[in-house]
């Protein structure tokens, strides 16, 4: 059984902690404002601590306490305001999940990295250019952080913050360089300037087969909103067009799948 004797309880949603971080969940202006978000669950609570994320504070259940009670000496130990046992219904109105493990965090948001002065010009990026489901975002970082890509730059793109990205990453958030403050077109110019060679995917049968394209020396792709994918301006941007060549019915795929395909292809020559 887990040791409560050192442990604080919160019991009430009116509780100022509990009201900051049902806010924090739900709205990206109030995260941008603060530099807070937050994360749920075992897994990812247990990576950030290992990762140094700076823990504000955290919540969790008597329940998980007691079937994760060296994550929670964790938190413990890292919370700079302290963590809190709470009952199991104050849980479920934390939760962005069904079936929450019982474990809470809020967080800082993770340091801005200065682009100009961490590229490697003999490395592999991605660009996401306005893609703005979470879920594929999250799987992108986690496919990323798989292959050892050297960062992803992430323009008009939704939150990184938002809580599906966050869960959908699975921790690769913490040790993937991800650059989310510059324009599309501040990026290419910097890509450019380091000497790395840019790639737009598109769908075009007239485009070169990315299973005939060379990732040698610094390399950079584009991929493209889910919906729209790019615009021939962005495209034109780029030094060359590639795309995935398909078989049978399919047209395309869906950002994450295409992102994998093409993150594997990039990195499998090293």
């Amino acid at each position: 059984m887990f040791d409560y004797s050192e442990i604080r309880q919160v019991t009430s949603r009116d509780n100022p902690l509990v009201k900051q971080y049902i806010k924090l969940r739900d709205q990206k202006k109030y995260r941008i404002e603060l530099g807070l978000f937050v994360l749920e669950g075992a897994r990812l609570i247990s990576d950030a601590i290992s990762e140094g994320l700076r823990i504000e504070y955290a919540f969790v259940t008597e329940q998980a306490a007691n079937k994760y009670p060296d994550t929670v000496a964790g938190l413990m130990k890292a919370s700079i305001i302290g963590t809190y046992l709470i009952p199991s219904s104050l849980g479920d109105v934390l939760s962005a999940t069904q079936g929450s493990q019982g474990l809470y965090c809020c967080a800082h948001t993770l340091d801005k990295i200065s682009a100009a002065d961490k590229m490697n010009t003999v490395g592999k990026y991605l660009v996401l250019d306005n893609l703005q489901d979470p879920g594929n975002i999250g799987t992108i970082i986690r496919a990323a952080d798989a292959v050892g890509i050297d960062g992803i730059f992430l323009c008009g793109c939704c939150d990184i913050y938002n809580p599906k990205t966050v869960r959908s990453t699975m921790g690769s958030m913490f040790r993937v360089p991800l650059v989310d403050d510059m324009d599309y077109e501040s990026v290419i110019s910097l890509l450019h300037a380091c000497g790395i060679m840019t790639f737009a995917s598109v769908v075009d049968a007239d485009a070169r087969d990315i299973r005939r394209v060379h990732f040698s020396g610094g390399s950079a792709v584009v991929i493209g909103n889910e919906g729209n994918g790019l615009t021939e301006r962005d495209a034109s941007l780029c030094d060359q067009e590639i795309t995935i060549k398909m078989k049978g019915n399919i047209n395309s795929l869906n950002a994450a799948s295409a992102a994998s395909i093409i993150l594997w292809e990039m990195t499998d020559e090293e």
